[in-house]
C-alpha cells in the first residue's frame, strides 16, 4: 500500500466552520496557508462535524416532541428523551441499548452509538441545546469536495471522512470512514500471494478505516481544534470504491 514514507499533517489554523460555508474553498485556503502543494494520491481526512455543519444539520432540541416511544427509551437509557427522539427519526433500527447506551442502525446503514447524533464540539447559542446530525449523504459529500480539490490544483486527490466509532468487544473509539471518494475504501487482497505463496481468500482491507483512525491521532477528540488531515504516501492499484462498501450486508451480520 505505501511505497515511501507517510506523513501527516494537520492544516493550520483551521476557522470554525458554520452552516453554509464553502468547505472545499476553506480546504484550498488551508493547503496553501499550511504550505503543502497538492500531488497526485494525497488524501484529505475531514472531519465529521465539520462536513455536518457546513450542510447546516444543527437540530435544536427545544423544538422536538418526544414519542412515547422515545419517552421509553429515554427512561431505560437516562439519556434525554428529545435526543433519543432524534435517535429514533434519524435510525432503521434500534440495535441493543442499556443504561446510558442508545446502539442504533443508522438510516445509512452505519451501526453506531446515538446514530451519529453529537453535542460535542458544537456552540449552542442563547443556551438553546442544539445536537448535530450526521451528512446527508457522505460519499457524494466526498466526491464533490474532490472535485473542487482535484480542480483548483489539477491533481487526483482522495477524501475521506471520518467520525469516531466503538467497537464490539474494545474498549475506547476510533476514526471509522463515513464518507469517501477518490480511493479503494475497500481493498479486495482476495487471490494475492502472502509472503509465502499462499493465496490469500478472504483478506479485505479497510483502507478508508484504517486512513481515518491514523488521521484521528493527530486530530485529537477534544479541543484540539485539527478537523482536516493531509495525508501523503499512500499508493494503490485498485479503482476508487466508496465508503458505503465498508458496511457489512445484513446477510453476513453475525452480531445481530
Amino acid at each position: 500500500m505505501a511505497s515511501e514514507p507517510v506523513t501527516l499533517t494537520a492544516l493550520r489554523d483551521f476557522p470554525m466552520v458554520e452552516p453554509g460555508d464553502d468547505l472545499a474553498g476553506m480546504i484550498i485556503d488551508g493547503l496553501r496557508r499550511t504550505g503543502i502543494q497538492p500531488r497526485d494520491g494525497d488524501v484529505l481526512v475531514l472531519a465529521q462535524k465539520i462536513v455536518s455543519k457546513a450542510e447546516g444539520r444543527y437540530v435544536e432540541l427545544k423544538g422536538v416532541a418526544p414519542s412515547a416511544r422515545a419517552v421509553e427509551l429515554a427512561r431505560a437509557t437516562g439519556k434525554d428523551p428529545r435526543m433519543v427522539e432524534l435517535i429514533l427519526a434519524e435510525s432503521s433500527e434500534v440495535v441493543k441499548y442499556g443504561p446510558g447506551v442508545l446502539v442504533a442502525e443508522h438510516r445509512l446503514g452505519f451501526v453506531m452509538a446515538n446514530a451519529g447524533i453529537d453535542q460535542s464540539n458544537i456552540d449552542h447559542p442563547d443556551g438553546n441545546e442544539r445536537a448535530l446530525l450526521l451528512p446527508e449523504d457522505p460519499d457524494a459529500a466526498c466526491a464533490a469536495i474532490k472535485a473542487h480539490l482535484d480542480a483548483a490544483f489539477g491533481v487526483d486527490f482522495g477524501v475521506v471522512i471520518n467520525d469516531s466509532f466503538g467497537r464490539p468487544w474494545r474498549q475506547g473509539v476510533t476514526g471509522v470512514a463515513l464518507g469517501a471518494a477518490g480511493l479503494p475504501a475497500l481493498l479486495n487482497l482476495i487471490g494475492a500471494p502472502d509472503l509465502f505463496g499462499r493465496t490469500m481468500r478472504i483478506t479485505e482491507v479497510a483502507v478508508a478505516d484504517e486512513l481515518a483512525a491514523a488521521a484521528s491521532l493527530v486530530m485529537g477528540q477534544t479541543d484540539a481544534g485539527r478537523p482536516v488531515i493531509h495525508v501523503r504516501g499512500m499508493r494503490w492499484d485498485a479503482p476508487a470504491r466508496p465508503a458505503a462498501d465498508l458496511r457489512r450486508p445484513r446477510q453476513q451480520d453475525m452480531f445481530r
